[in-house]
């Protein structure tokens, strides 16, 4: 692992570094926060997942998560959306591709090589933070933002063990229903709509649920309300009874004045759960 940069922020550190994945084949890029309470020994993290077109630099510079998870003695990690450089596949749409890697791993040409981010996550990412870092890994929690959001959800609900607190700021919530979604998900899995069931929140929340509680924001004047389908989770969530806080954010849009906005209830709010596991 390489460090690219290593800088003090709110008493604790804010690295950002370059590492070999397995998973995508490639060098990967991501940042990680170190609050001060790391000194006296493991805290826990909390996973940030950032949208469309985003890198691992977009919510650590915009998102102000640093300054609340210094207060709460959480780590957060900020890993990059895609995997980058020669030789990866891309696409000259925003929405797939470098930039674009919705949480899967693809089987599809020409992805498959390369585009692999759930085990990038899930696998070579935490294997490397666990083996690196003062951080306690049985107190996970994990959140995003729009794609990202996408993904929190789907993988702490595929993964319950792993994580122990979910939220998600303007989550693309029925990727099956929506362009953001069958655009990527077809091109990412292939034809078979099955196979991307697994990748839904609305529908995983109905044949899996979660074993706890989540919180999630979306602004009421998001331009994407149409492509992010808020409400299929809102109705999943009412027809199964999951413990669920939804809210809708008046005059509040998609872009990171939206997420610095809530980042603190966010913070707040997964440092409660992590500290009360057994």
């Amino acid at each position: 692992m390489e460090t690219v940069s290593s800088v003090k922020c709110f008493g604790g550190e804010q690295g950002v570094y370059r590492h070999a994945s397995a998973a995508c084949g490639v060098d990967m890029t991501f940042g990680l926060y170190m609050p001060p309470a790391a000194a006296d020994g493991p805290v826990p993290l909390l996973w940030y997942l950032s949208g469309l077109t985003c890198t691992h630099e977009n919510a650590m510079t915009k998102a102000g998560a640093q300054g609340w998870c210094a207060q709460h003695g959480v780590a957060i990690v900020f890993p990059d959306t895609s995997p980058r450089g020669d030789g990866v596949a891309d696409d000259e749409s925003y929405d797939l591709g470098q930039g674009a890697g919705f949480y899967v791993d693809s089987t599809q040409a020409p992805w498959a090589p390369h585009f692999s981010m759930r085990s990038y996550i899930l696998n070579d990412l935490t294997d490397l933070l666990a083996e690196t870092f003062p951080l306690d890994m049985a107190r996970q929690g994990i959140t995003g933002h729009s794609m990202g959001g996408h993904g929190a959800l789907t993988m702490a609900m595929s993964e319950p063990d792993r994580f122990g607190s979910v939220s998600a700021f303007a989550p693309i919530s029925n990727p099956t229903g929506a362009d953001w979604g069958r655009k990527q998900l077809s091109a990412y899995l292939g034809s078979d709509e099955a196979a991307w069931s697994a990748f839904d929140a609305s529908l995983l929340l109905r044949s899996r649920g979660w074993k706890g509680d989540i919180l999630i924001d979306q602004g009421d004047a998001d331009p994407f309300l149409e492509l992010l389908r808020p409400q299929a989770l809102v109705d999943a969530i009412s027809e199964t009874g999951q413990a669920a806080t939804h809210r809708m954010q008046p005059g509040y849009d998609h872009s990171y004045f939206f997420v610095a906005s809530f980042m603190e209830d966010h913070v707040a709010w997964h440092a409660e759960r992590l500290k009360n596991l057994d």
